[in-house]
């Protein structure tokens, strides 16, 4: 093999690795390719890439000699410790200007530190947050870059041919920001996922266990559906789920069948550690993954059932209106869920000055990733009409919306309780809303009684924020109070 031969070297050939240099090798790109197991090298070129643009090597050495400068690599390996030690073997191979892509599932503390190391070494790295699974690493996922800017410069052409277009033409791949923030939108994203995903599996348990309609009939309804306001990429594979039967019985459906016990990898419970962090209520995907850890608890589920079984209680809505609830329930709280979700973007980029475009990210996630939703398009024209735009709820389109259809949510809920149907996003969602437009709120009393056992100080109604009092509340306390603060 001639030396400098490739354009781009990619280091783990699991399926998302496989599938990206597939995608590159389409566009025309020459693309070097190293696993530390050599046999899946060779099976690669000899399988899926036999007669594209791909060259193996068999050590990261090898692969290093073979990159045009800057050389260009990116890693596709489990996140955690396996990047770190791979970047540590790269970047002593390296010359000042080559770029190290860490294009896996990476905690954006972790990006913000490799970044910031290799930047003393003058290796310019780039935390690319990659979504659409192996169908978008295929054929166009959604990519979320972050790090060095001079890397991106680099590398700009490339990601953007590879990605997903959005019906525009555009790519849905742009500059987040400096060190972490391309993992972090990418955190951002999962979680939001997680949200959508449980919303959706609510609405199912509303209208099959509650309501007693079958899943042939489902599909037709999620079909109907992905033609409304609803049209996502998630609402689509969920019809396709309903009629999906088993191979060796064709009268029994596949999902009858499957184990109601959800697994995560992470991300979402990321999302809500970093929310908690940063003070922000992004309450609905804390239930969706707090809805995760119920299901695992199978066992118990199981024994309680038949401890508080009850009387089936009946529908008490005509089913095609119950069936309209419902969506216009889902719509309502998925509104609010990325309403949250932005929100909390929006605090990190003030943090950290990171300086996130949100446009940008909306139409980021148009194309590609798995949360891709016609519905997405309305979030880029809310934030390219108002780029300082606090919340969406706070935007002309979102609030006509909600208040055209946050009825659907609430008669959604008020049946699901009667029904004995747990829906807590659905529930997360209506009480974050109800109260993020209360101009009041009980919290009142929680600093009289936070004063009143342990001297926190309280701010008054009349008096300048930031100005803080103490009452003696027994006439024995003392007038010493505790410092303030906010943890």
């Amino acid at each position: 093999m001639n030396q400098q031969t490739a354009d781009f070297g990619l280091i783990g050939l699991a399926v998302m690795g496989q599938n990206l240099v597939l995608n590159m090798a389409d566009h025309g790109y020459q693309i070097a390719v190293f696993n530390r197991t050599a046999a899946k090298v060779e099976e690669f070129l000899q399988g899926p890439a036999k007669g594209k643009k791909v060259q193996g090597a068999h050590t990261i050495e090898e692969l290093i000699s073979q990159l045009k400068r800057p050389r260009k690599v990116m890693l596709m390996v489990k996140a955690g410790a396996p990047v770190d030690e791979l970047i540590d073997h790269i970047a002593p191979l390296l010359e000042p200007g080559d770029i190290i892509i860490d294009g896996g599932n990476s905690h954006f503390p972790d990006s913000q530190r490799r970044y910031e190391a290799l930047k003393e070494k003058k290796i310019l790295f780039l935390g690319a947050g990659i979504s659409g699974g192996e169908e978008g690493a295929r054929h166009g996922p959604s990519i979320m870059p972050g790090g060095n800017p001079d890397a991106w410069k680099e590398v700009k052409e490339l990601l953007q041919a590879i990605s997903a277009k959005s019906e525009e033409g555009e790519p849905c791949c742009d500059w987040v920001g400096e060190g972490g923030a391309g993992h972090y939108v990418k955190m951002v994203h999962n979680g939001i996922e997680y949200g959508d995903m449980q919303l959706i599996c609510e609405a199912y348990d509303l209208l099959h266990r509650g309501a007693g309609i079958p899943l042939e009939e489902l599909h037709n309804i999620f079909t109907e559906w992905n033609k409304t306001e609803l049209d996502s990429y998630l609402i689509e594979i969920t019809s396709q789920i309903f009629t999906k039967k088993e191979e060796k019985n064709q009268k029994q459906f596949l999902l009858e069948n499957i184990l109601d016990v959800a697994g995560q990898k992470g991300t979402g419970k990321w999302t809500v550690m970093d929310a908690l962090e940063k003070g922000m209520p992004v309450t609905l995907i804390a239930e969706a993954v707090f809805a995760r850890n119920l299901s695992s608890l199978k066992e118990e589920r199981v024994e309680l059932s038949k401890t508080f079984s009850e009387e089936k209680k009946t529908l008490s809505l005509d089913k095609k209106a119950f069936i309209e609830k419902v969506r216009k329930g889902l719509y309502t709280a998925k509104m609010l869920s990325y309403t949250q979700g932005f929100m909390l973007m929006r605090k990190a980029s003030e943090e950290l000055k990171w300086n996130l475009n949100y446009g940008s990210i909306a139409l980021m996630w148009r194309g590609g990733c798995i949360i891709r939703s016609k519905f997405l398009g309305k979030i880029k024209e809310a934030f390219t009409k108002n780029k300082e735009l606090k919340s969406l709820l706070l935007d002309d389109y979102f609030h006509k919306e909600i208040q055209n259809s946050v009825e659907g949510l609430r008669e959604s809920i008020r049946q699901g309780v009667s029904l004995g149907i747990p829906l807590p996003c659905f529930s997360a969602a209506l009480a974050f809303f109800d109260g993020y437009r209360s101009e009041k709120l009980p919290a009142n009393l929680i600093q009289a009684q936070r004063d009143f056992f342990g001297a926190h100080t309280y701010e008054r109604i009349h008096q300048p924020r930031g100005k803080f009092f103490h009452t003696n509340w027994t006439g024995t306390g003392g007038d010493v109070s505790s410092s303030s603060y906010n943890a």
